[in-house]
C-alpha cells in the first residue's frame, strides 16, 4: 500500500472541481478553494497537451494575483479527454450520451495539464494516462448520464464510479483529475 505524503504549507486550489479538492484534502493541511474565474473559450492549442498546460497556467495566475494568495502555492489544472477529437464537459444529456458512445469499446487519452505557483516560481506540467472505456448501447450509454450526471466530467465519465471504464494505464489520479505522484515531485521541488 503506498504511503500517503502530506503537505504543510498553505495551498490554494484554483479549482471547483470536487475530486480535485478530495484528491488535495487528503495531503494539504491548510487547503483553500478558490475557483478560477477566467474564460477559457479564446485559448487555443495545437495538441491536448498545450491546451491542458495553458488552461492550467491561466488558471493558477489568476487565482495567484489574489492579494488573499500572496503567501500560498497556488495549484491550477486542467482536464481533457482525447480521441479523435478533444473531449471537455457534456452541456446536455445528449452530448454527454453522445460523448461515451464515441469512447464506447476504445481506448483514449487523459490529460491533465497542472501549474504550481509559489512566490516567483511557476512549475506547468501534464501527465497522460489511457482508459478504455466498455462497449455500451445506447441505452446504457444514456442509463449511466441518468444515473451519474457527469456534466462537469471531461469525456463526460468518472474513472472511480467503475460503471463504464473497464481498464486504464498510467496515473489514477490523473484520470481523476489530479495527477498526485507529479504534483508530489513538484511541489517537493519548489519546498
Amino acid at each position: 500500500m503506498a504511503r500517503i505524503w502530506k503537505f504543510s504549507e498553505p495551498l490554494t486550489l484554483a479549482s471547483a472541481s470536487p475530486r480535485r479538492r478530495e484528491l488535495l484534502s487528503a495531503v494539504a493541511d491548510d487547503l483553500v478553494i478558490t475557483p478560477a474565474e477566467v474564460d477559457e473559450s479564446g485559448v487555443t492549442a495545437t495538441s491536448p497537451r498545450t491546451l491542458v498546460r495553458e488552461l492550467s497556467r491561466l488558471k493558477a495566475r489568476a487565482v495567484a494575483a489574489l492579494p488573499e494568495n500572496a503567501d500560498r502555492v497556488v495549484v491550477g489544472a486542467d482536464t481533457v479527454v482525447y480521441l479523435d477529437k478533444i473531449y471537455g464537459k457534456p452541456h446536455s444529456f445528449e452530448e454527454a450520451v453522445e460523448m461515451i458512445l464515441a469512447l464506447s469499446g476504445k481506448w483514449h487519452f487523459v490529460f491533465t495539464g497542472v501549474t504550481v505557483i509559489r512566490g516567483g516560481r511557476e512549475i506547468t506540467f501534464s501527465v497522460r494516462s489511457s482508459v478504455l472505456i466498455k462497449r455500451l448501447t445506447r441505452g446504457q450509454a444514456e442509463e449511466y448520464v441518468r444515473a451519474f450526471e457527469p456534466f462537469d466530467k471531461a469525456g463526460g465519465y468518472a474513472v472511480q464510479e467503475g460503471a463504464v471504464t473497464q481498464d486504464y494505464s498510467g496515473s489514477y489520479t490523473n484520470i481523476v483529475g489530479l495527477p498526485m505522484e507529479r504534483l508530489r515531485e513538484v511541489l517537493r521541488s519548489l519546498g
